[in-house]
């Protein structure tokens, strides 16, 4: 899956994308699903990635911890 990340230009390393990810969340998204559509990837696939790095999503709060 990494692979995929530099493709898109979005941060290859965990803790640099989860804070991306948040922001884009918090600033520019309603929904973790519009931005997985906006970067071409499936919301599992983002979470397992981040999962992987011990990053779990919250949708309550709409961001990773």
């Amino acid at each position: 899956m990494q692979q995929n990340f530099k493709k898109m230009n979005i941060p290859n390393n965990p803790d640099i994308l989860v804070s991306f990810v948040n922001m884009k969340l918090r600033d520019e998204y309603e929904s973790l699903e519009q931005l997985c559509e906006d970067l071409g990837l499936t919301p599992e696939e983002l979470c397992q990635n981040l999962r992987n790095a011990g990053y779990e999503y919250s949708p309550e709060a709409k961001r990773f911890w």
